[in-house]
């Protein structure tokens, strides 16, 4: 299905700016209405503007019709009551100018008879929808008149229906463990998770995760210029990190109307086959701090990991990492505990997720990684050390470690841009996937505590996003 739903020049006036941010919507559907998991299950927002009160002193004549302002994907169909049911419509995107439906020139009168009465009827309830072929004649209409919209429909397509990993492959694997990593910096930054979710396989297997992005349709970089120009003349820290021989590098950048901005780098420097895993570095600049996740997979009939020699190895390296941070002197400097480096052991369902759900797992600090490895809980039958839900009481959740992170309440203290550009260029020469986060802005610390406790979207501001062009781009 393809759904249809139409709201009132006041209704979207109500809505749109929540919809920038949360890019979220949930609209009740008539009672009856198929919901059957089938189509495209894509979502246009239509705005009616045909009555006279609707256009007094609003828009005027030359606006009277019927638009679609806005697309969407539907992520799910909720159950409200015995026969009620709901749409989500997550994430969406507002379409780069209204797409009239009505008069001569309008989408309506370029389809034929039968499609347009499929169309009329959708339309003639607050929400409706429209089977496969309709749908096909609608996009070609729509694609006829205004060809920028493929961009949108691929985007949102890209989210409804996302790859599914095989996990038995070494590249589909480091892909998915990538794919975590930069959903988790959007979420840890907070910025949109829809913003690094839209994929696609890389050409080649050693490449990295951000190689294969679909780009976001209302982003700078679709801009017939160079990035630079939406950058203010300002390149990417890591810009000469994607000129370098010995590392393959694949950058993009995210930005608010505040300018706070999230640089993100994905680099790999060895083969896919060869690597030992994915780490995550954010690095929050004003306050010179990072937080470090080494990715581990639990197996997934048991969620268990059986600890080896290499793990032990890996602990032992991190731990020169926490010697990096130096003694708080400033408030804002305080942390719950010297750790900065974190193992996340992930566990996957299957090879299919949501484009912007995170992998299940437990989020462990070094220390108390330490500690579980000299407790009898870890102690398997055979005498090796395990680790598994039910032998670690005190992990973190995803949303725990985000809150944590957002709050300035872990990570380093004192470390420099210089000290993360040698780490994490280390990291991937030793054979890891590295997803790196950098983030500016001119918030102060309190500033910044206040925007992460804050649950109203609507404080929150706009978000745009570009990547840097590659070198074949230049």
């Amino acid at each position: 299905m393809t759904y249809i739903v139409t709201l009132t020049p006041d209704q979207m006036a109500d809505n749109e700016d929540d919809w920038l941010v949360s890019e979220r919507f949930t609209k009740g559907l008539p009672t009856g209405l198929d919901t059957s998991d089938t189509g495209t299950r894509l979502a246009l927002l239509v705005c009616d503007k045909r009555s006279r009160s609707a256009n007094n002193g609003r828009d005027g004549v030359a606006e009277h019709g019927r638009f679609i302002t806005w697309m969407g994907a539907v992520q799910r169909f909720n159950t409200v009551g015995p026969v009620d049911r709901s749409i989500t419509i997550e994430p969406m995107r507002r379409c780069p100018k209204p797409v009239p439906l009505d008069g001569p020139d309008g989408i309506l009168a370029s389809l034929p008879s039968t499609y347009r009465a499929h169309v009329e009827r959708a339309l003639s309830e607050s929400a409706g929808h429209c089977g496969m072929t309709t749908w096909h004649v609608l996009r070609e209409a729509l694609l006829r008149r205004h060809p920028e919209l493929a961009r949108y429909i691929d985007w949102l397509l890209a989210h409804l229906n996302p790859l599914v990993f095989n996990v038995e492959d070494a590249a589909d694997r480091a892909w998915q463990e990538q794919k975590d990593a930069a959903q988790s910096l959007t979420r840890v930054a907070d910025f949109p998770h829809s913003a690094l979710s839209a994929w696609g396989r890389p050409a080649s297997r050693d490449e990295p995760y951000l190689a294969g992005l679909i780009p976001d349709p209302v982003e700078n970089s679709l801009i017939d210029h160079d990035v630079r120009a939406g950058l203010g003349g300002e390149a990417a820290l890591f810009d000469d990190w994607r000129q370098r021989g010995d590392v393959r590098c694949d950058i993009h950048v995210l930005e608010d109307s505040t300018g706070r901005r999230l640089e993100v780098v994905n680099v790999n420097a060895t083969p896919v086959e060869s690597r030992l895993g994915t780490d995550m570095i954010y690095y929050h600049h004003p306050t010179h701090s990072f937080v470090f996740v080494q990715y581990k997979r639990l197996e997934p009939r048991r969620k268990e990991y059986r600890v080896n020699k290499q793990l032990l190895d890996q602990m032992e390296r991190l731990e020169q990492v926490s010697r990096l941070s130096s003694k708080p002197a400033r408030s804002h400097e305080w942390r719950l505990s010297p750790d900065a480096c974190f193992l996340k052991f992930a566990h996957w369902r299957n090879g299919a997720a949501s484009s912007t759900e995170l992998a299940h797992g437990m989020y462990i600090p070094l220390s108390y990684a330490r500690v579980l490895l000299e407790d009898d809980c870890t102690l398997g039958p055979r005498g090796g050390r395990i680790f598994s839900y039910e032998r670690t009481v005190s992990y973190l959740i995803g949303s725990e470690f985000a809150e944590l992170v957002k709050l300035g309440r872990v990570g380093t203290v004192g470390t420099s841009v210089e000290q993360l550009r040698d780490f994490g260029l280390q990291r991937a020469r030793e054979g890891y996937s590295v997803m790196l986060g950098f983030e500016t802005s001119n918030e102060t610390p309190r500033e910044r505590a206040v925007r992460a406790r804050s649950r109203s979207a609507k404080k929150r501001p706009k978000v745009n996003s570009y990547s840097p062009p590659t070198s074949q781009q230049q």
